[in-house]
């Protein structure tokens, strides 16, 4: 029995079923979890409406006159509405998939009444005690809200995809990945974005150049950015906040969005009933994902470590391969991919320059770079420069880390980070023929 509809259930729910296991899957909310319904997918799609705008601003350059009679403009709750379709549809297709597998989806809440037993209950119906040989916790995360007066009053990242309209103003609180992609995203959209961050810079714990680099292009295209800023308070009424900060000044805003991190879903699954074992407002496993009680598992996000759908999602195959098909793997936790649908895009695979010197000392580390206007700029004449950086080990050569901040940076990183996990050293990189005219090219012809 698997607790949660998201990635990693899904995904070790139809592996188990297809391994010959009688498999239920309990979910109170739409099937599909953060990533379907109010995470990447409904989140891309409002990237690629927002970008639109730039698209336009620089067709002149390119001979097209969209700016002819009458003007085009956007019309942010047609986007909003036919994103919330698509995650209507595709919340239909996973429920079709589970049939298919047959897996038995069960509608409801679980929670734990003893170490085989599940309570499942939902409005309007008596709740439903069911027993598993095994069970598998795969209930993700939540976004949190900050402990400050008037906190009720701000929007978490859930909320802006249920919205009809958008105000002409939005505070952002915040500075990491959800923060930087829905400043973009608003901005695109046509809002006067102002963006707090109580540190110096955006995306802790990524590459600091990289980082800074986002930050600057993200200025550049008119989002306001804060270091060192916090937030006090939250008055007013919604359309019309007054934000109060740590600096002594006051912001007026349309909404304010608290973007300032997320937490495993605990609530409500009494794991006490069952005896496991929490840690700091997570589920602790074993490489095996299992908990403290063997029969009972766990997946994805509620264990707190890389919480990313791709992750999960191998995590819940790794779990139904190992315990039903008598495959047994563990997930490599050690070279994850990451990217930021930022405005440009920053992604990453592999160590940052700050934790490659921090291993291997400053002597032991290189640093190859590369910044430039890519030629898709180069007759709108704007823009600022993509950045392509290579961290290598001056013992041998290997490639340490990859990173790049500009357009398409995730799809070029994916391919990076095969031969990075291959073991790919700078000259394994120079021997690559270019691919040219492209941005891609420069991290097979960067000297040194």
């Amino acid at each position: 029995m698997v607790l949660g509809a998201g990635s990693g259930g899904l995904a070790a729910a139809k592996r188990a079923a297809s391994h010959g296991a009688r498999v239920a899957i309990v979910e109170g909310d739409r099937v599909g979890g953060t990533c379907v319904i109010r995470g990447c997918v409904p989140k891309k799609l409002l990237v690629y409406g927002s970008a639109w705008r730039e698209l336009l601003a620089d067709a002149p350059s390119y001979g097209w006159m969209p700016q002819a009679e009458p003007p085009l403009r956007c019309d942010p709750a047609i986007l909003l509405a036919n994103v919330r379709a698509e995650v209507d549809r595709l919340d239909g297709l996973h429920i079709g998939f589970l049939e298919k597998a047959g897996v038995d989806l069960i509608r409801g809440w679980g929670r734990f009444r003893s170490p085989h037993s599940l309570e499942v209950s939902k409005p309007g119906a008596a709740p439903r005690l069911l027993e598993a040989q095994r069970f598998l916790i795969a209930v993700g995360g939540r976004p949190t809200r900050l402990a400050l007066p008037g906190a009720e009053l701000g929007w978490l990242s859930d909320d802006l995809f249920n919205l009809s309209s958008l105000p002409a103003r939005v505070v952002i609180v915040g500075g990491g990945f959800i923060a930087c992609e829905f400043a973009g995203i608003l901005h695109g959209l046509g809002v006067e974005v102002v963006q707090l961050l109580r540190g110096p810079r955006i995306l802790r714990g990524f590459d600091g150049e990289a980082a800074t680099t986002l930050q600057a292009a993200m200025q550049e295209r008119g989002i306001t950015i804060r270091p060192g800023t916090c937030p006090l308070s939250i008055k007013g009424e919604p359309g019309a906040l007054r934000l109060r900060t740590d600096q002594g000044d006051s912001l007026e805003a349309g909404g304010v969005l608290l973007a300032t991190g997320r937490r495993p879903f605990l609530d409500g699954l009494d794991l006490e009933a069952a005896g496991v074992a929490s840690e700091a407002g997570r589920i602790p496993v074993t490489a095996d994902q299992a908990t403290n009680v063997p029969h009972i598992f766990a997946v994805g996000d509620v264990t707190d470590r890389i919480n990313l759908t791709p992750v999960a999602i191998d995590e819940g195959r790794a779990f139904a391969d190992t315990v039903y098909g008598n495959r047994p793997r563990q997930v490599d936790h050690t070279l994850v991919p990451q990217a930021v649908f930022s405005q440009p895009e920053l992604a990453t695979v592999g160590l940052s320059e700050e934790a490659a010197i921090s291993r291997f000392g400053a002597d032991g580390v290189k640093v190859h770079r590369a910044r430039f206007r890519p030629m898709q700029l180069a007759l709108p004449k704007r823009g600022p420069a993509v950045l392509l950086k290579l961290v290598v080990a001056a013992a041998d050569g290997r490639v340490l880390g990859c990173h790049m901040v500009g357009d398409h940076a995730a799809e070029i990183i994916q391919m990076a980070a095969i031969a990075i996990g291959m073991g790919a050293t700078k000259a394994d990189f120079d021997r690559t023929m270019a691919l040219h005219p492209s941005v891609a090219e420069e991290f097979v012809t960067m000297l040194g």
